[in-house]
């Protein structure tokens, strides 16, 4: 099973359209406006936070894949070790045919379970010792090999649950961001165009501001520093679901490669970056920790960036926006803060 090319997919393609669409136009803004920006804001986070789902599922398919390979292999070698074993006592039945036929010892040997012959084994004198251990050996080897098929058909459903998964969480996100797309289309061309003004002086303003906070951030040194200095470097770059790079980039694909520019390899999920690095409270945070954000209270994380310090972070917020920096506390938004790693 193989996931189709998400950056850019279905989504990313629809959340860049809908970027795009609020690209251009005048200067001004009709405050009834107001509502529709923030309806759609509220969905296209929806929309973000269901993407990270579909990341965090992508991630458990790749591990849950590369896992049953290894597990299917090691299957293959039990089974080859098996039918050498199983060659080998066949010889010896052959061997005790030969010299008077098949003895109690043989029957047992070559009986449905084979366990049986292992209890008599002690007082049976046809059989050697060495052909007794032989005999335990075939039993304990196909006893793993049962255990590790078992394994087999654990992680194969294992990996179908994670695509399902995926596709669940994907569909989720399209929907919300179709939603957001049929409130736009409800509205007249130039309220769009007015909208589209608001909306892009807004993100320009943000794109200027981030840049001079930036500039004046004291970034420090280490892995941390390299990160922040990779993702600062991406401010006014647009987000795009599953994307990480280089110029369209989704929350988890900004921090991800953003720390592999550090030398530090961590998955395309912010829940799943959530498990790396040290644990760091809220106010012990230092320039180039992750900050972990979930959506609306739920128990997932769905939200990544990295601390600038001073209260701040740079991150990829959601459709429709641009890498930024952005001021947070325990909570911004729809967003609440649910912890911080130090890499």
């Amino acid at each position: 099973m193989k996931f189709r090319s998400v950056a850019p997919s279905a989504f990313g393609v629809a959340a860049l359209s809908l970027a795009l669409l609020l690209d251009s136009g005048s200067a001004y803004a009709a405050p009834s406006l107001a509502s529709v920006q923030a309806q759609v804001r509220s969905l296209q986070e929806d929309a973000a936070a269901a993407a990270e789902q579909a990341q965090q599922a992508q991630v458990e398919f790749n591990k849950l894949s590369k896992q049953l390979a290894s597990v299917q292999q090691q299957a293959a070698q039990q089974a080859g070790n098996l039918t050498t074993l199983k060659k080998s006592l066949g010889a010896i039945a052959a061997d005790q045919y030969k010299s008077g036929g098949m003895s109690q010892s043989m029957e047992l040997l070559f009986s449905s379970d084979p366990t049986l012959y292992l209890s008599a084994a002690g007082s049976l004198e046809t059989i050697t010792k060495k052909k007794s251990a032989q005999l335990r050996r075939y039993t304990l080897a196909k006893q793993r090999l049962t255990a590790t098929s078992l394994t087999v058909n654990d992680k194969i459903s294992l990996a179908a649950a994670a695509k399902a998964r995926y596709v669940k969480q994907l569909a989720s996100a399209n929907a919300k961001l179709k939603q957001a797309q049929s409130i736009l289309d409800k509205l007249t061309k130039a309220e769009r165009e007015r909208l589209a003004a608001l909306i892009n002086g807004q993100e320009d303003a943000d794109q200027k501001a981030s840049a001079e906070l930036a500039a004046k951030a004291n970034l420090g040194s280490g892995r941390g520093a390299t990160a922040l200095r990779f993702s600062i470097k991406q401010i006014g770059d647009r987000y795009v679901f599953g994307a990480a790079g280089p110029t369209w980039w989704d929350c988890s694909g900004l921090t991800m490669r953003a720390f592999g520019a550090a030398g530090v390899s961590l998955p395309h999920s912010a829940a799943a970056q959530m498990n790396y690095g040290k644990k760091i409270g809220f106010g012990s945070l230092k320039a180039g920790d992750l900050v972990f954000f979930n959506h609306g209270g739920r128990s997932y994380v769905s939200h990544v960036g990295i601390y600038l310090g001073g209260g701040r972070m740079v991150h990829a917020p959601r459709p429709g926006a641009r890498v930024k920096v952005t001021d947070f506390g325990t909570s911004f938004g729809s967003l609440r803060f649910v912890g911080a790693r130090r890499i």
